[in-house]
């Protein structure tokens, strides 16, 4: 479906974003429709570019399970601080990890921040070669890596396991898989919406042809965008057009970086360094096939076996969002960030009560930080059809 992914001739970004715009407000659409974007990153763009109150009446844009942060399981999160704060051991992870909060009693470390603060020797890094550079500086010091991520995370993980693995890195692996939370979604019967933009940069990695099932199941429309406006309004534009012309099919509007095959070295090292298990998602339970586990050959590098302990830990409200929190709501796109009742009151981006407001790719922070604020009217809308 080449002229909806296409940009108009000749267009630069912000003249390109205009016409796809007036091409969305052209359409004959004949009912509301929803549009699902699983991507923290589009979700991102939309709310900074303030796409969302450029829709035409009728079309709303939801906010997805796009955020690796939102979803790591919370009894990941509590072994992380548990082993950082009861070990001799230096734990390292990706920087917004540090802020997720863990349930526990009250006056209890509840943040890898806090352990920090505690004394533990907890370190955020941006990029895995640098839990090894740490780990190789200092051989007798046990090192634990603390991987959470999406495909595009999980990528240069197994790569960085592939090449080389210093022999005191250990990982706690909290890997997750985009597609297979959509089509669980898909497969309960009230998915509460009409249309997905699927993410770009892990089709990058693994291909569009991973969002095929959307298209070929369940007959609803998919397009693969980017982060531009532009590429988001074409996603937008084919999403609509092809509920307007009743022809659902699998666009790619992204076809700068996304290439049919995605990217064969990246799954190769996937495939060689991790399997595919069922996996908790926090506050939303277990989902076939989400998740990733060290293939066997790696296990002189798994934390769990050595910290089971406190992987094992039986808590009251293992894996539960905190009292009051309805992230699991946002990420299933059941309702907006505003309508969940601690928004904006007692979860705030400097104190957060759940996930959501806590990475730049949760769909509370996004929103807080775009400006939204509390909207009855507008939260009301989205929840009686997404029950």
């Amino acid at each position: 479906m080449s002229d909806p992914g296409s940009a108009p001739a000749g267009a630069g970004a912000a003249s390109a974003a205009r016409q796809w715009l007036m091409r969305i407000r052209r359409l004959p659409l004949s009912r509301p429709v929803r549009i699902m974007n699983v991507c923290g990153g589009h979700e991102r763009s939309i709310a900074q570019g303030g796409l969302r109150s450029l829709m035409p009446d009728g079309v709303e844009l939801i906010p997805g399970p796009g955020c690796p942060v939102c979803v790591c399981p919370e009894e990941d999160v509590y072994a992380a601080i548990r082993i950082a704060l009861d070990h001799d051991v230096t734990l390292v992870t990706f920087g917004d990890m540090l802020r997720v909060p863990a349930n526990v009693a009250k006056g209890e470390i509840r943040t890898l921040e806090a352990a920090k603060a505690a004394g533990a020797d907890v370190r955020p890094i941006a990029s895995p070669l640098e839990a090894v550079a740490i780990a190789d500086a200092d051989p007798a010091r046990t090192v634990v890596f603390f991987a959470v991520g999406f495909e595009t995370t999980m990528a240069p993980v197994a790569a960085m396991m592939r090449e080389r693995l210093p022999d005191n890195l250990l990982l706690l692996l909290s890997g997750r898989r985009t597609w297979p939370a959509v089509a669980m979604l898909l497969a309960s019967g009230r998915p509460g919406f009409d249309a997905l933009v699927a993410p770009g940069h892990v089709s990058t990695v693994m291909g569009p042809l991973e969002w095929a099932f959307v298209v070929r199941d369940h007959a609803m429309p998919c397009a693969v965008a980017g982060f531009s406006a532009d590429s988001l309004l074409a996603a937008i534009y084919s999403t609509l057009r092809q509920i307007a012309e009743n022809r659902p099919v699998l666009d790619n509007c992204y076809a700068g970086a996304v290439r049919n095959e995605g990217n064969p070295t990246a799954q190769r090292h996937l495939a060689a360094a991790m399997s595919i298990v069922d996996a908790p998602w926090r506050g939303i339970g277990v989902i076939p096939c989400s998740g990733y586990k060290l293939r066997p050959e790696y296990a002189a590098h798994d934390a769990r076996p050595v910290f089971a302990e406190e992987v094992e830990a039986g808590r009251r409200r293992v894996g539960e969002m905190p009292p009051g929190c309805a992230c699991a709501e946002v990420v299933l796109g059941r309702i907006y960030p505003t309508g969940c009742p601690l928004y904006g009151t007692a979860c705030l981006p400097r104190q957060p009560v759940g996930p959501c407001m806590v990475s730049d790719e949760g769909a509370c922070r996004i929103w807080w930080s775009a400006g939204a604020r509390r909207d009855r009217e507008r939260d009301r809308r989205l929840e009686p059809a997404c029950k």
